[in-house]
């Protein structure tokens, strides 16, 4: 779960933060630059694995852990595996959300090696899987290989403008079918598909209502995500990862003790009820929706997923559209069997699984999450 930015500040504000920032001035004004400096450095090395891994850590990724670890060892190749230290036990039990992200990561790098004339050859999981878990063995071999690229440079030019977009929509702006068909055509290794209707959005709004529900009710899924709350530059540039707050509202109500970690586990105080309406209201103004399918559920049909989820949202950011998704009601944990029985019925009648699904919709431009250094991310190089 990812507060709305906007909605918290409108609720949780108020005279407490305006008194705040006249007091402190420029303690509250500073953003934590050094959070966001992976992305203006990347594409700026020579090497081309490094060049092409700088792109790749900006890939979405479940509560931004960015899982990833690279090994640059062997000449022409970039070994991955995962940092088992960000994993998400609770609402992410087998780890299949993680591993959809380490394929959104596969899919970023393999399109900016393209673009400097590098094919990516790809094996995965070349020690084996458990389907239960995930270790330390190695996810994928990328070999680069010269000359045998695909450039794609209209997906490209998204990458630093990419975001998950998790504000709310603008509900008088329709998303037609005819851009949602565009958006769908990109993808190349899950079967997609998606609604504009009215029907469908009320129905899934419904859907994707009671879902996080649950996940806010159920106490350990809950204090999953609040423990992962980075509040206020000091915490982003100490921990660049999990779901950042900053800003000079953010600085004001941290110094205040308005918004902590653990106001926002008292469900009576301030912090949790305006914060719950806050994630409710950006459900609740989807103006379409997306969703993914694999006919299977190993974990190459997760990095297929993910994959295909990266070049989702690349191509929504071209058509002007903001995409987030909606992992709850896919989580795979025994309180939420209802639900993913509920979404999987009606979205994959024919069998198969669900592995996204997204709200999108019109929305407003917001800043780029903070990321580890590249370089924090390789070992053996």
């Amino acid at each position: 779960m990812t507060l709305s930015r906007r909605k918290t500040l409108a609720l949780l504000g108020g005279g407490t933060i305006v008194a705040a920032t006249a007091a402190v001035g420029l303690t509250v004004t500073r953003m934590p630059k050094a959070a966001f400096q992976p992305w203006a450095a990347a594409g700026t090395y020579a090497e081309p694995r490094m060049r092409a891994l700088s792109y790749a850590i900006l890939a979405p990724n479940p509560h931004n852990r960015q899982p990833w670890l690279v090994d640059l060892r062997t000449e022409g190749e970039v070994t991955l595996r995962v940092d088992t230290d960000r994993l998400l036990p609770h609402t992410d039990p087998f780890n299949r959300q993680i591993v959809v992200g380490l394929g959104c990561f596969l899919e970023l790098m393999r399109i900016a090696a393209a673009q400097d004339g590098y094919g990516i050859d790809l094996t995965l999981f070349p020690d084996g899987e458990d389907a239960t878990g995930l270790d330390q063995r190695r996810v994928a071999v990328a070999r680069f290989v010269p000359g045998a690229a695909q450039p794609e440079p209209e997906l490209f030019a998204q990458v630093l403008g990419r975001r998950s977009l998790k504000e709310p929509f603008d509900t008088t702006r329709p998303v037609d079918a005819a851009t949602l068909a565009s958006v769908l055509a990109v993808v190349e290794r899950t079967t997609v598909d998606g609604s504009v209707a009215a029907g469908d959005i009320a129905e899934l709004r419904e859907i994707s209502h009671a879902a996080l529900r649950i996940e806010l009710d159920t106490e350990r899924t809950y204090k999953e995500s609040v423990d992962l709350f980075r509040i206020g530059s000091r915490e982003v540039v100490a921990n660049p990862d999990g779901i950042d707050f900053t800003g000079p509202m953010f600085e004001a109500l941290a110094l205040t003790g308005s918004f902590t970690r653990e106001s926002a586990m008292d469900r009576t105080s301030m912090a949790y009820v305006e914060g719950e309406k806050a994630v409710f209201a950006n459900i609740d103004t989807a103006m379409g929706h997306l969703w993914q399918v694999t006919p299977t559920n190993t974990r190459a049909d997760q990095i297929a997923a993910g994959r295909d989820w990266l070049r989702l949202n690349l191509a929504t950011s071209a058509a002007g559209l903001g995409m987030q998704p909606l992992s709850q009601g896919l989580q795979e944990y025994p309180e939420m069997a209802d639900i993913y029985a509920q979404l999987h019925k009606r979205l994959a009648p024919d069998g198969g699984t669900v592995q996204m699904l997204a709200r999108i919709g019109y929305g407003p431009e917001i800043g780029q999450s903070p990321r580890w250094p590249l370089e924090s991310k390789i070992v053996n190089a």
